[in-house]
């Protein structure tokens, strides 16, 4: 999520990490229960963060 960080992150020179569990259903399952309840707002800014995905993927294709 917020790949727009990332990239201005990396642009700029700093290292980012995106942490992603792993394991049997059972164990991560809670995790992401909580994740999803602390980032309920995350959708608000889906659209947006859309856009600037089809911007950076037409750059990288079309090359503008």
């Amino acid at each position: 999520m917020a790949d727009h960080l990332t990239f201005a992150l990396g642009a700029e020179g700093f290292r980012s990490y995106k942490y992603v569990p792993y394991g049997p259903l059972h164990e991560v399952m809670p995790y992401l229960m909580r994740r999803a309840q602390e980032n309920c707002d995350a959708l608000s800014g889906a659209s947006v963060e859309r856009v600037m995905m089809l911007c950076e993927v037409r750059r990288r294709v079309l090359g503008f």
